[in-house]
């Protein structure tokens, strides 16, 4: 089996799909529990930019690892 590295473009798109996702949720969610809905967007926007730097990291780190790829160690 060939497995072939996302590019880093591939790596940015995901994240930013799941992001934008987990954003609404996010929102969602603070908003229910403060009742604020700009509370609830500061923590939403604070959450996606973590989240989103923490991913691609994440991403890019595991995409140099061969173990479990299917790629030789």
């Amino acid at each position: 089996m060939e497995h072939d590295m996302d590019t880093a473009k591939r790596t940015l798109a995901k994240a930013t799909t799941w992001q934008v996702s987990g954003f609404a949720m996010m929102t969602l969610l603070g908003f229910l529990m403060t009742g604020s809905l700009a509370t609830a967007g500061g923590f939403a926007v604070a959450s996606t930019l973590i989240g989103t730097v923490s991913y691609v990291v994440h991403e890019r780190v595991w995409a140099q690892i061969a173990w479990g790829s299917g790629r030789p160690v």
